[in-house]
């Protein structure tokens, strides 16, 4: 917590941990390094009164990209006034204070002991890239650097090889979650599509384009697909392929079916491979 108040010294250290994955010690005649196995949660406050969206989130909380570019993601969380959420708010905190334990939920929670029980069963796998999802991977990779290239004006961001390795760390986790020894190709989606939000929250726009109408969705669906089958140098996409970046741009799995719906009637696009992939009718046409 309060990662933004931290000591040079410890900024130092932490960069240390953060890149090789080591952490020096030298205290009481003993000089050694040991291996850090563990993930940094970081908490940061911003450096002013109030959150400055024309600013980049290294001026915002005065920390240097240096080390703010060694977190695989970064989630934007900002106060905005909303009446059903402060009013929930403020009658939770009342309502604890008054009786001294929190409302009835209206679930069931997880009991701790058994989210201890899964954490510790998942970290006993250790999961494995497949060499027939390498290429996939790289795709990906090579997707977002030209993403980035494409719109230098939201990127706040530089794509680079640290990226890479935040993929393979965030699809191995995924995998992890599921107890498998093999990373999947949806691993790979969901990683990628962690990273649009992470970025789409930092950036502000998901509040924008969660208020599209059909028409634009369908639009942007539209354009989207037509640019990764043109990107491919062939006529078809995988719909698995398309989804991250659709998600990203506030876009549902049932927009796009009704894009796709719309499109075959008009003889455009049509569905091969059981549905599961998107092919060009005429792929001369504009």
């Amino acid at each position: 917590d309060e990662f933004d108040k931290m000591e040079d010294s410890d900024r130092t250290a932490i960069h240390e941990v953060m890149e090789q994955q080591t952490v020096s010690i030298a205290k009481a005649g003993i000089t050694t390094t040991l291996n850090a196995r563990t993930s940094v949660l970081a908490a940061a406050n911003h450096a002013y009164s109030r959150y400055n969206p024309s600013k980049s989130v290294a001026e915002n909380i005065n920390m240097p990209a240096a080390l703010l570019s060694r977190f695989d993601l970064m989630w934007l969380i900002r106060d905005k006034p909303d009446l059903a959420r402060d009013r929930a708010l403020a009658e939770h905190v009342t309502h604890v204070h008054t009786f001294c334990h929190h409302p009835e939920l209206g679930f069931e929670a997880v009991d701790p002991k058994t989210i201890r029980a899964y954490v510790s069963a998942a970290k006993r796998f250790t999961p494995t890239v497949p060499p027939e999802l390498v290429e996939h991977i790289v795709d990906e990779y090579v997707a977002l650097r030209q993403k980035d290239a494409n719109d230098p004006v939201h990127n706040d961001g530089f794509t680079s090889a640290r990226t890479l390795l935040a993929i393979l760390r965030l699809a191995q986790a995924l995998a992890r979650v599921r107890f498998s020894e093999t990373v999947a190709s949806e691993d790979v989606a969901e990683a990628r599509r962690l990273m649009e939000m992470s970025k789409d929250s930092v950036h502000g726009e998901r509040e924008e384009k969660t208020h599209l109408s059909p028409q634009d969705k369908a639009d942007r669906i539209a354009a989207l697909v037509n640019d990764l089958i043109a990107g491919n140098g062939g006529d078809f996409i995988k719909i698995s392929d398309v989804m991250p970046q659709l998600i990203a741009m506030g876009c549902s799995p049932e927009d796009l079916e009704r894009t796709i719906d719309e499109y075959e009637n008009l003889a455009v696009w049509t569905r091969i491979n059981d549905g599961n992939t998107i092919k060009l009718i005429d792929p001369d046409m504009d």
